[in-house]
């Protein structure tokens, strides 16, 4: 018999990581080049002009040496990151409440520290949730407060994917607001890169299959969130996000047909990413000043 593993809240009862304060120019060239990659008939990527809600993803990225990823392409080791064996990381979501839009070419400063850990047991077993905190400023003003929320495990547990990927069936539409979109590597790929991000799931197919179970490439959570919140931006362009709140819920694999969808309700608008399978693979909602 194996013994009972201790409770992950074990692990992190003396983990108390402070404030980071970090700076960054908001070059335009990042701005630019996610506008191509998403196809965007109204690129932003002049100094100037305002920063699309949840573009500060692209800003204020983390390089570690290549020796300090672990065998997934994630960071070994970082502020944020809770100290559990076997860790294995999921984005959840998060929330933005947006005073003013950053400007490209001006300097901002973000100040990340940890709001808050949790531990709660659901029915594939035991999840820590880590809520980060960013506050991002510009000329001495608080511009935007953004919380990710992130899920960490201790091992593997098998999810519930099919088995390959329907490259030819398409989602049901019926919102006012669509964007449809199907998610090749290359896109991918490009978006990994952007944000820095290095975990093999999005772009390493034979490590999806073969160490992590799923049927192919995983398009990226932050990409989800993004798609919808850019049906805000296509159809209420003149109309100012104040806040805004996402959550990932099933992952879409690259190949797949997706639509991001929305629906007004006067000062606000429901948002949510589908596919064939799940009418609900993200879900968002963003209110307007």
């Amino acid at each position: 018999m194996h013994p009972t593993p201790p409770p992950l809240s074990t692990y992190v009862e003396s983990w108390t990581p402070g404030p980071v304060e970090e700076e960054d120019p908001l070059g335009a060239g990042p701005a630019a080049a996610l506008s191509a990659v998403l196809n965007l008939p109204d690129p932003a990527h002049k100094a100037g002009e305002p920063l699309p809600p949840l573009w500060q993803w692209l800003y204020f990225l983390n390089w570690p040496a290549g020796q300090e990823l672990g065998a997934d392409g994630h960071p070994s080791n970082g502020r944020f990151l809770p100290p559990l064996p076997q860790r294995q990381r999921m984005w959840a979501g998060g929330r933005c409440t947006i005073t003013e839009p950053l400007r490209l070419g001006e300097l901002a400063e973000r100040v990340s520290s940890l709001a808050s850990v949790t531990a709660k047991r659901g029915s594939t077993g035991e999840m820590l949730f880590v809520t980060e905190r960013r506050e991002f400023r510009q000329r001495g003003r608080t511009c935007l407060v953004e919380e990710q929320d992130i899920v960490y495990r201790s091992g593997r547990s098998a999810g519930q994917h099919p088995s390959v990927v329907d490259e030819l069936a398409r989602p049901r539409e019926g919102e006012p607001w669509q964007l449809p979109l199907r998610p090749d590597p290359a896109l991918l790929f490009r978006f990994s890169a952007l944000t820095a991000n290095a975990h093999r799931i999005h772009y390493d197919a034979p490590y999806c299959r073969d160490e992590e179970g799923y049927p192919g490439l995983v398009v990226h959570g932050p990409l989800l969130a993004l798609l919808m919140l850019e049906l805000a931006r296509r159809h209420a362009p003149d109309r100012q996000v104040r806040s805004l709140s996402y959550r990932l819920r099933r992952p879409v694999f690259a190949g797949e047909h997706l639509v991001a969808c929305g629906t007004p309700r006067g000062d606000r608008a429901e948002l949510r990413v589908s596919t064939h399978r799940e009418e609900r693979h993200a879900e968002g909602e963003v209110t307007f000043a």
